[in-house]
């Protein structure tokens, strides 16, 4: 079999949307990624369609797939439902590339549609929870407790429980923080470079959630979530759809006007069971990811990294390879994370500004990178793009991830 392309892309900006629903924000961007690859919706021979809480806040369960692609005339066809945590919409472009690269189709698409937003605050921030084991849910809260006892960066006296007034997965990411805080010394303030950092690039992505600038200073003014985290750090809560389609090298060649970003690796994997000291799900799956590409991190132009909240993309920095462990901070105040930098991160304003409905985001960042590679990203532009990363992450287990996908894409000229 021979290469795999991404042909389109296509997303609707990521945004508070109370009047719109799953299948509404589906179509658009369906019909925005068939405009985008140039193709009718006959051509598609499957589909992999990504949702998480449209069965809890709407008890749509089973077949959310094939109730969104059948409004739109999409029917009869193959029609797979990805649920998978914050990876979902990622899972779903690693299923539609091994369906394709496995000689199955010719032309698929990856979908994402999520609606997070809801008149009962708590219920769209408790939902979050589901993405972690509810059965032994008291059992992970004690560990993050027990954890954090035996590190020297304390949380701040007064601080409310976890899970309260936001979700609980800020707890595991200000856990972690907190961790690399007391083994490397990095800071708050390298925290809130990040965070402003990514600001800059959301101020001018127009289809960011959140596009206006911060300073490091507000940043670290904003209100605290869970120390070292304030509200700016952490992604909001939002709405939205992003879609691809993936292709054959035999179908590609019939294509006329055609714009194809070559996928160099797609891997899948989930977490173990670790201490914070262990192998990072990370670490092993980009590993394999550049094996399968037969580059390494040095090769890599462009990185969309999953940052739902700021420490997700210092530590992921540092597991990419992107520097060494406990220079993640380091790494982003030198400004190579920052446009013109050595290697920008984050380019769309990340999951922090882009904003993150958790089955659509691993699309999002694939609608980064390929605008990227193909030039045409305007204000926010990186030079000289030949290869880019993405990494999504999905749920939690533990101390790590319970899901993750990783690809590399590349510029074909």
């Amino acid at each position: 079999m021979g290469d795999i392309y991404i042909i389109g892309v296509g997303m609707i900006r990521f945004n508070k949307y109370p009047e719109k629903t799953v299948r509404s924000m589906a179509r658009e961007a369906v019909d925005l990624v068939l405009k985008d690859a140039g193709i009718e919706k006959k051509v598609i021979q499957a589909a992999y369609v990504s949702n998480t809480f449209w069965g809890m806040f709407a008890n749509q369960h089973s077949i959310r797939g094939e109730i969104m692609l059948r409004d739109m005339g999409i029917d009869r066809i193959p029609i797979v439902n990805c649920e998978n945590a914050c990876a979902g919409a990622s899972t779903a472009l690693y299923l539609g590339y091994t369906a394709v690269k496995a000689g199955m189709f010719d032309v698929v698409m990856a979908l994402g549609s999520e609606k997070i937003t809801h008149e009962n605050k708590a219920m769209s921030l408790g939902a979050y929870a589901s993405c972690m084991d509810v059965e032994h849910f008291e059992e992970q809260l004690k560990m993050f407790e027990d954890i954090s006892k035996q590190l020297t960066v304390k949380i701040p006296e007064g601080q409310s429980p976890p899970g309260e007034g936001r979700s609980v997965f800020m707890d595991a990411y200000s856990m972690g923080a907190r961790w690399h805080m007391s083994k490397y010394g990095s800071t708050q303030k390298q925290l809130a470079v990040i965070c402003s950092k990514n600001h800059f690039h959301g101020s001018i992505n127009p289809l960011a959630q959140y596009q206006t600038t911060m300073t490091v200073e507000d940043v670290l003014a904003d209100r605290a979530v869970s120390y070292p985290l304030t509200r700016a750090m952490c992604a909001p809560v939002g709405d939205g759809a992003a879609a691809a389609i993936i292709c054959s090298e035999s179908y590609l060649k019939k294509l006329k006007n055609k714009r194809p970003v070559r996928i160099r690796a797609s891997v899948l994997g989930s977490g173990m069971i670790r201490d914070l000291d262990g192998p990072d799900i990370g670490e092993r799956l980009s590993k394999q990811a550049y094996d399968m590409a037969g580059l390494g991190p040095h090769d890599i132009d462009i990185a969309e990294l999953h940052d739902a909240t700021s420490y997700g993309e210092l530590h992921q920095t540092e597991v990419m390879g992107f520097c060494r462990p406990g220079e993640g901070g380091i790494f982003a105040e030198s400004g190579a994370s920052t446009l013109g930098g050595k290697l920008p991160i984050n380019t769309s304003g990340g999951l922090e500004c882009r904003g993150h409905p958790i089955g659509a985001s691993g699309l999002a960042q694939i609608h980064e990178v390929v605008t990227q590679l193909r030039g045409e990203a305007g204000k926010r532009q990186a030079d000289g793009v030949r290869i880019a990363l993405t990494e999504n992450g999905g749920g939690n287990l533990g101390v790590e991830e319970a899901t993750m996908s990783i690809h590399i894409l590349e510029k074909v000229v």
